[in-house]
């Protein structure tokens, strides 16, 4: 996962519709957005529901995006963004190279129990959340081989072929999200995430 630069921008926005709503409540709207989003999928909802729940005119509604479609992609980038910040927080606060990579995956396991099957059902059947998606899966598995490669560097992990290690995460990372692998372990995605940092750092570790 990997973060895209904040804009700075904090101009009200303005639509054709000629709404204009302030910043503050801009980013409250997108964030309840967001979490009725990833929670139930983005399919079956509609704009005239969102507008209900999220107790605003649709007006004010499309002041955040002209269309659902819009909407929903900015959703899918913020959850990666957010998610991919509070990754690297956690990451650059552990001092030992050796359990980076464990703080790492259990981040995004963190991750992806924010967000349903249903939300991750649509986002790969709906081309421009699944090009976000691909290009997030292929950040994770850069950021996992760069993790090695310090790892190695610091001789705290073998030297080994990190990019096949990195795409192999990557596709485990994929059989948890869509569900594949906890249905034939019975694991949990963050049990999961754990059970996988567990053997890349036996399988890693220089001892």
């Amino acid at each position: 996962m990997t973060a895209a630069p904040e804009s700075r921008d904090r101009r009200p926005r303005r639509t054709a519709r000629r709404r204009v709503v302030d910043t503050g409540r801009r980013e409250e709207l997108l964030r309840r957005a967001e979490r009725i989003i990833l929670a139930e999928g983005f399919t079956s909802v509609t704009m005239d529901e969102l507008a209900q729940r999220l107790e605003c005119s649709k007006a004010t509604l499309y002041s955040l995006a002209v269309t659902k479609e819009q909407l929903v992609v900015a959703a899918t980038r913020a959850f990666f963004k957010e998610s991919a910040a509070e990754i690297e927080r956690s990451v650059e606060a552990e001092p030992d190279p050796r359990r980076r990579i464990q703080v790492y995956l259990a981040g995004v396991g963190a991750a992806m129990r924010r967000h349903s099957h249903a939300f991750y059902d649509d986002m790969v059947g709906y081309e421009p959340t699944a090009h976000i998606y691909r290009k997030n899966s292929d950040a994770a598995a850069r950021r996992v081989q760069e993790l090695i490669e310090d790892g190695v560097r610091a001789g705290v992990f073998r030297a080994v072929n990190g990019h096949f290690a990195a795409q192999v995460v990557a596709v485990a990372i994929d059989a948890v999200q869509s569900g594949v692998l906890l249905e034939s372990t019975g694991l949990s995605a963050g049990d999961a995430f754990s059970e996988l940092g567990d053997l890349l750092l036996g399988g890693l570790s220089s001892a």
